[in-house]
């Protein structure tokens, strides 16, 4: 490859100076690929900071457009940039940074139908994905590859990081051999975010790539860094490869790409059986003839509220039956209308026969019937 230019050894010099790096160093940088899954939380520092240090290929994989909730913490992300494609906006931010670094641009969803492909392009993949299938999909298809898999994941004030490569240690799945049930850990929409705290763990996951890069230090493989955020406190727990784990282990039944929604249970639900549905503004005209349950939790019904709702959190609901009159005309509520679909099906199987979804949920209530209402 070309030696750096006169303009990249200015630019790196503080690099340069560093005997862990230096101009060998810089140019294995320059001459590495880098994909990043997801440009949100965590895949906002993760770019920025990979694009800072000079690695001269980053792929993004994003299809998502920003929303203005996601300014408190996608810090790649600006007011400007709202409704736009993240990857537009990523990619405006990077060339901003560092002329010297081509970014690529997958905007499509990932799947088991094209992973490989698009992983097999790089030489390192940072997982800053938010949801369970995905997890295990990057997992799966980096293991298969051979490439290494520098995960994080975030929670309120907790983050965890680490750095799975079947070829020197454990992969994701000899961590956590099973997805947790479906809908036992809320998302961040549902259960909040520091907004800060996407910030350390990216940082923290763009430090590891590029020591993996380098072939310096000693990455997190094996290990699992957490961090609670509110008593700033970090602490590491020690795993090992699983002998019997079914993709990296001994003898592996996972030999291709499979149904990760399926495998997470969160596949969607059968269209001969779909949830009864009202819309907001044929709730407001019953508005008075209903019992509005809100399952949401206490903090967000202190956000925002529909008059007349009771709120019974959803941890609580099955606890609480009782306290609901079986002969009502009920409708339940929640942020966008998920959980609510949930507590439906609950009540159904509970033997309740007249209980329906607000569609869209309490945002929908917000856009289409009382545009005061703050939406979160």
């Amino acid at each position: 490859m070309n030696k750096l230019t006169s303009e990249e050894l200015e630019r790196y010099s503080r690099h340069l100076a560093l005997p862990e790096v230096g101009l060998k160093g810089q140019e294995k940088l320059r001459d590495a690929s880098v994909l990043v899954v997801g440009a949100g939380g965590l895949g906002s520092p993760v770019a920025l900071y990979l694009a800072a240090a000079g690695v001269g290929r980053l792929g993004l994989v994003d299809f998502d457009t920003v929303d203005v909730t996601n300014l408190q913490r996608q810090i790649i992300h600006g007011t400007k940039d709202v409704g736009r494609s993240k990857l537009l906006s990523a990619r405006e931010r990077i060339a901003d940074i560092n002329p010297f670094v081509n970014v690529e641009t997958h905007e499509t969803r990932l799947t088991s139908a094209n992973a490989q492909d698009v992983i097999a392009r790089y030489d390192v993949v940072v997982d800053g994905t938010d949801n369970f299938p995905t997890r295990y999909l990057v997992n799966d298809a980096c293991v298969l590859l051979g490439k290494p898999n520098v995960y994080g994941s975030i929670f309120r004030f907790d983050g965890q990081v680490s750095v799975f490569d079947a070829k020197r240690g454990a992969c994701y799945r000899c961590l956590y051999p099973e997805p947790p049930p479906p809908g036992s850990v809320p998302n961040c929409a549902e259960g909040g975010v520091l907004g800060i705290l996407p910030g350390i763990i990216g940082t923290l996951q763009a430090n590891e790539t590029v020591k993996l890069l380098l072939g310096v230090g000693e990455p997190l493989i094996n290990r699992l860094l957490l961090l609670d955020a509110l008593e700033m406190r970090f602490r590491e727990v020690r795993f090992a490869k699983d002998p019997a784990c079914p993709i990296c282990g001994t003898a592996p039944t996972i030999r291709e790409l499979i149904d990760y929604e399926a495998f997470c249970g969160v596949a969607q639900p059968s269209p001969s059986a779909p949830v009864k549905e009202i819309g907001a503004k044929e709730l407001r005209a019953s508005l008075d003839r209903v019992l509005l349950i809100d399952v949401r939790e206490p903090f967000e019904a202190d956000i925002a509220r529909i008059p007349g709702a009771r709120l019974i959190p959803l941890g609580e609901l099955r606890d609480r039956l009782a306290e609901i009159d079986r002969h009502a005309d009920i409708v339940v509520h929640c942020r966008s209308g998920q959980r609510s679909a949930k507590a439906v099906r609950w009540l159904e199987e509970a033997g309740f026969d007249r209980v329906r979804n607000l569609r869209g949920g309490i945002l929908a209530w917000a856009d289409e019937v009382d545009p005061s209402t703050p939406k979160y």
